[in-house]
């Protein structure tokens, strides 16, 4: 064989192992793979986020609805102890009468899986108000007059696992995105 013949083979090969190596890493990064069209979804149906997420991933508004000063304040503390990202804290603007409850957590559809394990640390009695046009995975927790204090972490466990069927469908016209499962 000849010094040219050579050469050409080794430039070919090396050109074969950058194609090959090409073709791997494509495959690998593809941002496509496993994506799947929610096959549960209605015409109009928006894509719910319903992964439980770990408090430090979960970004919360705190708002006080009752005439407890600084209340909302106190509350900011106890979420930030337990590591959620509290982005507000303050009166609540539209002060609706939830002397009744002890809570109501406002969220939208990026939100459902939040709402989820807030819910669990008022031990299952946090009303929810779900709002379909609400773009953001923030939830508003709206303290209540029942409101006495955020619940442990062995009864956020427990609540978590005492969920009933009611708080564990989906909000209506939105349907679980099955991409972030």
């Amino acid at each position: 064989m000849t010094f040219a013949r050579v050469r050409a083979l080794l430039v070919v090969g090396v050109l074969a192992v950058i194609a090959i190596v090409f073709v791997a890493v494509t495959l690998v990064r593809d941002t496509q793979a496993g994506k799947e069209v929610a096959s549960d979804c209605q015409e109009g149906d928006k894509l719910a986020d319903t992964r439980l997420r770990q408090a430090k991933d979960i970004k919360i508004n705190v708002y006080n609805a009752t005439d407890t000063a600084g209340l909302a304040n106190t509350v900011k503390t106890d979420f930030q102890n337990r590591q959620f990202k509290v982005l507000k804290a303050g009166n609540e603007p539209a002060k609706k009468g939830i002397d009744d409850e002890v809570a109501v957590l406002r969220f939208g559809p990026k939100g459902v899986g939040s709402y989820q394990v807030l819910r669990a640390y008022f031990l299952n009695k946090a009303e929810p108000e779900f709002q379909l046009d609400r773009k953001d995975d923030v939830v508003d927790v709206v303290i209540g007059g029942e409101f006495k204090q955020l619940a442990t972490i062995t009864e956020v466990n427990q609540a978590l696992t005492q969920r009933d069927s009611d708080s564990t469908q989906l909000p209506p016209r939105t349907c679980a995105d099955p991409n972030l499962k």
